[in-house]
């Protein structure tokens, strides 16, 4: 029995390196994947969380307008964070 390493314990070395490459693809793909879970998660509860706490008064054009002008300053940062996970997950 030749006492040649690992190769020997565990099967044939590049066939051992090309799976950890496969795994750690694997990995990557899913963090990403995570990433853009997280990214879109908190672009909806920063919308949320603007909208709850606006104190609306008057009529519902008064209203409505105000919600516009909430979301005029938080949407773009909404779709950004969105932008940014689905880059990359490209």
């Amino acid at each position: 029995m030749d006492s040649g390493g690992l190769g020997d314990l565990f099967g044939d070395p590049e066939e051992i390196q090309r799976r950890l490459v496969e795994f750690a693809e694997q990995m990557q793909g899913q963090q990403r994947l995570a990433w853009a879970d997280n990214a879109i998660k908190l672009a909806v509860d920063m919308t949320v969380a603007a909208i709850n706490r606006l104190n609306l008064q008057g009529d519902a054009e008064a209203q409505a307008q105000q919600i516009r002008q909430v979301m005029g300053l938080v949407f773009p940062e909404a779709v950004t964070l969105v932008r940014e996970a689905r880059e990359g997950l490209q």
